[in-house]
């Protein structure tokens, strides 16, 4: 535990943003999660949709700083390979 004042302030300051980083991680892995499903089904309006929301989540997250950039990207290239080849 820390014992001076501004680290015990920067240790709650890391608490909020852990919290809300959280919250981010999960909201790009939902929507990630959802064009894996979409593509399953093969509705490919549902793809288009599922696709360019998680586009949104994952850059958003990787805006602020949630997860990597590369890792955004990687994320990106792979759901549009998937969601390119047709559903077996």
């Amino acid at each position: 535990m820390a014992h001076h004042k501004s680290a015990i302030k920067r240790w709650h300051q890391s608490l909020r943003e852990r919290e809300r980083n959280r919250a981010r991680r999960t909201l790009a892995r939902s929507s990630v999660r959802r064009v894996r499903e979409a593509v399953v089904s093969g509705d490919a309006e549902a793809i288009k949709t599922a696709l360019d929301s998680a586009y949104s989540a994952l850059d958003r997250a990787a805006k602020q700083g949630a997860i990597h950039t590369g890792k955004a990207d990687r994320l990106k290239r792979r759901l549009a390979a998937h969601a390119s080849t047709p559903a077996a």
